[in-house]
Parts: C-alpha cells; structure tokens; sequence
C-alpha cells in the first residue's frame, strides 16, 4: 500500500473513531456493500480514486449509485474515505474493507472475541479441502459462498464474526481464504487496541501458562496479546511464537533442523 493511502487509512480510522456509538455492524455491513459495488464497477472506481475529481463530483456520484441504499451515517463515512488520496484503485478497495471490518466490530460485547472465532473458523476451512474450495474458487458464486458461511456458523459465532466472513468470502480480491480471515483478525485485534499471537506447541498448554506467556510479550511489543494456540506435533517440542511479521522459533524441530545444516556446512 502506497503512502498516500497509508495516510488516507490513518484519516478513514479517525472519522470512523468519531463516530462513536454509531460505529457499529450495521455500519460495517452497509460498507462492505458498498465494497462489493466498488469492485464490480471499474468505472466507479476509476473516478472514486482519481485524485483530480472534486470532492463534491465523487459525492454526488455516491448518491446517484447508492440512493437510500446507505443511511446517513454510512453515506458521510463513505463520502469521507473517497474524499482522501489513495494510491490506486486497489488501495481504495482496501481502505472501504478495513474500515467496514472495524466498524463491524466497533459495537462488539467484550465477551465476543471475533478475532478468536475467525482464527477458529480459518482451522476448520484449512482442515476441509472440500470446503476450503467451496470457498475459496474463483467460480463460485458469491452469494452462495456467504450462505454456506451463514449456514456453517449461525448459532456458533458471533454477528460480527459472520458479517466478516460473509463479506470477505464474496470478495476475496485474490487471497485465500486462510490469509483473508487471518488479515481480517489482526484488524479485529488492532481495533480493540491488541495484536495477535500465534503460539504453536507439540502439545496442550495449560491456561495459567499461556496466561504468563500473555503477559510477557505484552511486555515486549507494549499492547495486549491475544493469543491463538495452534498444536502441532511435528514440532516435536518447545514452542514458536508469531507475531505478525515477528517469529521466535524455539521448536526442537528447528533446532534439528539448524544442527542438520551446521552439520552439512
């Protein structure tokens, strides 16, 4: 993403942050729609991310696409996202998603850990090839990709969990489906002021544990940390720890693996 929609991203966040109580899933359902409209109109978006139209031209433009579809609170926002600069058509696409993400998840419960059930609902696609191409193809229909999703989590996820995934699965933009929902939790978890951990172990770790690993790389990266525990045990034992782009390996297996090529060197 280019400086300019850095920036543009930073000003979408802090109209989004002054809403208030208004940002909430309703707000982030009308944005995703929006998205959807973006996308499949490359004339729409050709003018929407042109620096050169007047501000007032993109918001009449808005109007005449959308009408009442949007109420007034999602009209503004949108108003104001198309109103920055962006990079390119891409990074507007981008932008509308990000803030149609955190605005869904603006008006959570404390209880609703989103970020968690999207980790959650990303193991289960990775171990269904079926329904990981279900999902993911390039042929499906869109429409019938959100039912499948509604179908698989209604009752068992949270609104905004369901909203999220929906959405993404019908606009995935290139990405699949694992590095959709995982990009889709580290946004849940920045907006709830967190980053996510991903701990992987040969093995169950008990709560009091990953409680105090919690707490030390809080420490370290200066927020909280939610932390997602993957058990794997071809890593024989030990643990690694992602976070973000950060990885501290201390598997055996890769500690074999690093023996393995001091030996070989």
């Amino acid at each position: 993403m280019g400086s300019a929609s850095r920036h543009s991203i930073e000003s979408s966040k802090a109209a989004l942050a002054a809403l208030g109580t208004k940002a909430n899933l309703a707000l982030g359902e009308q944005l995703f729609a929006a998205g959807r409209a973006f996308a499949e109109s490359a004339q729409l978006r050709a003018v929407l991310a042109d620096p050169a139209v007047a501000d007032a031209d993109k918001s009449s433009l808005l109007g005449k696409v959308f009408g009442k579809g949007l109420d007034a609170t999602a009209s503004k926002l949108l108003r104001q996202i198309v109103s920055t600069r962006w990079s390119s058509q891409d990074d507007l696409l981008a932008g509308v998603e990000e803030i149609a993400i955190r605005a869904s998840v603006s008006g959570a419960k404390k209880t609703e850990a989103v970020d968690a059930e999207l980790f959650a609902f990303s193991r289960a696609v990775s171990s269904d090839a079926e329904l990981e191409l279900s999902l993911g193809s390039k042929l499906g229909n869109p429409e019938a990709k959100a039912a499948v999703v509604v179908a698989l989590l209604q009752g068992k996820a949270s609104a905004a969990t369901i909203a999220i995934v929906s959405a993404l699965v019908q606009q995935p933009r290139g990405r699949r489906i694992g590095a959709l929902l995982s990009y889709a939790a580290d946004i849940v978890a920045d907006q709830a002021g967190a980053s996510i951990a991903t701990v992987t172990s040969a093995q169950p770790i008990a709560a009091a544990q990953l409680t105090s690993l919690g707490t030390s790389l809080a420490k370290v990266y200066g927020r909280e940390l939610n932390i997602n525990l993957v058990i794997d045990p071809a890593i024989i034992g030990g643990l690694r720890v992602q976070v973000g782009d950060d990885v501290i390996d201390g598997s055996v297996s890769s500690r074999i693996q690093e023996l393995r090529l001091q030996l070989a060197g």
